[in-house]
């Protein structure tokens, strides 16, 4: 749950889309306030009064990109999310040029709310008692970069650190090999998509060392931090 009641506007001309996103959002303990066009966007994200701005990029009035850019003009400095069905990489760069995350049509809303939470904590969106993040007996302290389990260190990469640290935000859900690539190594990566599966094989050998193994592959849609039963 919103440990804070984050206040969140939603902007979609498909009501259909605004609906389902502030049922999910609510559900999740966020304030949520709507957006049918651009102009009403503008008119509504006035500074100090939204967490954060989910922003379809292809309405009728003014499109997602313009919306983002007036608000930057005004002075409204708030973390944007973009939502759209336009999914070439070409696509993804420019928006994150522009929005602090880029989510791709159709979504699944566990995934929408674990990448607005990681929005929101980028940007300072924080428990008070939060740089660590814990599963079962695995421990990870974000501010020192620091990682235990079984109350034993374990030393990482920087690299390792950033996919663990992906899952240990995302519990539980299975998180597809595209989703840890965009976030760990960034839209614009040219590379072997191979490499996720390199890096998963690096951190089971130091995390899996100890029993229970906490992560698993789901065979043709990602990986996940679990107990085996689970």
């Amino acid at each position: 749950m919103s440990a804070d009641g984050e206040r969140i506007l939603v902007v979609d001309d498909e009501p259909f889309i605004t609906d389902l996103l502030s049922a999910a959002l609510r559900f999740e303990g966020f304030s949520v306030e709507v957006a049918t066009s651009g102009r009403d966007a503008l008119a509504l994200a006035t500074p100090g009064r939204h967490d954060l701005v989910m922003l379809d990029v292809m309405m009728p009035d003014l499109d997602g990109t313009e919306v983002c850019r007036r608000l930057r003009e005004t002075g409204v400095d708030v973390p944007v999310v973009f939502l759209t069905a336009r999914d070439s990489t070409e696509d993804k760069v420019a928006g994150l040029g522009m929005a602090d995350d880029y989510v791709t049509k159709p979504f699944s809303l566990e995934e929408l709310v674990a990448r607005v939470r990681a929005v929101l904590r980028r940007a300072g969106h924080e428990p008070p008692d939060s740089p660590e993040l814990r599963f079962a007996d695995l421990v990870m302290n974000v501010d020192t970069h620091e990682v235990w389990r079984d109350r034993t260190s374990i030393e990482l990469t920087a690299t390792e650190f950033n996919v663990l640290q992906y899952l240990l935000e995302n519990p539980r859900r299975v998180v597809p090999k595209s989703e840890i690539l965009d976030h760990v190594w960034d839209y614009d990566f040219s590379g072997d998509a191979n490499i996720v599966e390199t890096y998963i094989s690096y951190l089971r050998k130091k995390i899996d060392e100890f029993d229970p193994p906490l992560i698993h592959t789901v065979r043709g849609v990602g990986y996940t931090l679990r107990l085996p039963k689970e």
